[in-house]
Order: structure tokens, then sequence, then C-alpha cells
């Protein structure tokens, strides 16, 4: 006796019901990513103009230490050199580039990953809207909002940002709250030695004092100072400096 044969609306249905579901995760991926577009599109240009009450590092710290010191100040009420000095010891090239600097990521990967190549607007985007460590998800999501962070504000509201949200010690954020730790002035009254000194503690303020530092870190500070006056001897201030 023949078996009776299924009909192709039957055989059809699950392969019409998956296709249907596929079509809607599609659209839900689709959706996400629009939303997270939008998201950071206005996350940024709201960043543009307000000042971040806080950072997720800044955050974090002030949980872990219970709680940390910043005072935010305008680029105009930080003293010239010491903007200068940051841009010296962090990111000489930081009017040259478009966010990523490309030749030094060419030498940190010719060095092996020994040496840092991230630029100033790197570490602000890391700083202001992502975590810290090194992990690939986080430095990819930094590749491509740094770009566009630079090309949606200028290079002097980078470094604002930059200045007020840097680590210059423990639980210690900005150049304000750390000129008044360190030196006891305000960050518009630092001299050229004490821009280089706060510049000097950037890579690692937990482990570096600026106000006693070790022969090292004192030719470093050195180094730091010649950095910033050659920077604006040859031009390289010149997008920062109105």
């Amino acid at each position: 006796m023949a078996k009776p044969r299924k009909s192709r609306k039957m055989t059809d249905a699950p392969t019409r019901a998956v296709q249907s579901l596929g079509r809607r995760v599609r659209r839900w991926a689709f959706r996400a990513l629009l939303g997270l577009i939008a998201a950071v599109l206005m996350v940024t240009l709201l960043y543009k103009i307000i000042n971040p009450p806080t950072t997720p590092y800044m955050f974090a710290e002030g949980r872990r230490i219970g709680g940390v010191a910043q005072d935010w100040v305008s680029i105009e009420a930080v003293s010239p050199v010491m903007v200068r000095s940051v841009v010296a010891a962090e990111d000489a090239n930081f009017c040259l580039h478009w966010g990523l600097d490309v030749t030094a990521i060419r030498a940190a990967l010719a060095a092996g990953g020994d040496r840092g190549a991230s630029t100033i607007s790197q570490q602000v985007v890391k700083n202001v809207f992502l975590w810290q460590g090194r992990n690939w998800t986080r430095k990819a999501l930094e590749a491509v909002w740094t770009p566009l962070t630079e090309a949606l504000w200028s290079k002097r509201r980078i470094l604002e940002l930059y200045l007020n949200v840097a680590e210059f010690d423990r639980g210690v954020f900005g150049v304000q709250a750390a000129a008044q730790s360190y030196f006891g002035v305000d960050a518009a009254d630092l001299t050229p030695v004490q821009a280089a000194r706060l510049a000097m503690v950037l890579p690692d303020p937990k482990g570096r004092d600026a106000a006693r530092p070790t022969d090292a870190q004192r030719r470093r500070s050195a180094s730091i100072l010649d950095g910033a006056a050659t920077i604006r001897a040859d031009g390289r201030a010149a997008c920062f400096e109105s």
C-alpha cells in the first residue's frame, strides 16, 4: 500500500517560518545598529557643548576609594604652557593628525607592542566614553569613535576635556585638582617646570610624583619642557592656541 504524499504546503511551512524569523532578526539587528549609531552621535554632539559630569573610570575609582577630587576648568583658565606640555608629552603631532597617528601606530607595531601609540584624541574617547584595559572590543570602538570625535569637536575642545578628566594621582582627576594637590596653585598659575612635571606623571599617575620626582623623572620633565617650547616655535601648537 502506497504512503500518502505530503502536500507541498505542509513541507514549505517550516521553511517559510525560518525565513520569516531570519528577516525579523535582521530587521531588529539593523534597528539596534541604527539606534547605537544615533546614541553615539547624540552623546558626542552633547559633550561638544556640555561638560561630562563624570567618566566611567572616574566613577569606578570613586566607588573603589571613596571619592575623587576634580574641579572642572575651561581651557582658558589653564596656563598655556601646561597645555603645550601635555601635548609635547603625550602627542606631539596632535595638530597634524585626524585622531589616529598612523606613523606612531606603525612604529608601535614594529616595536612589538612595547610602546604606546594612542593619541590624545584616542585617550579622550577612552576616558570619556569607554572603559580601561587592553581589550580588542574597546580598541575597535575607540578606533571608530575617535575620527568621529575629531570631526565634531575642535582640537581645543578635545584638549579641554583631556585636561579635565586625565588622572594625575590616586583619586586626583583634572589639571586644576592636580595643580592644587601637588603645588597648591591654580591651573592658571602653573610655572613651566610645574607644568612639565604634571605632564610627566600622565603615563603612570599612581607610580609617579610631580612634587617629588626621581632623577629620571626630572630628566623626563626637562625633555617635556623643551618639547613644549619646540612645538610652540615650529607651529605644532597652532591648532589649539588662540
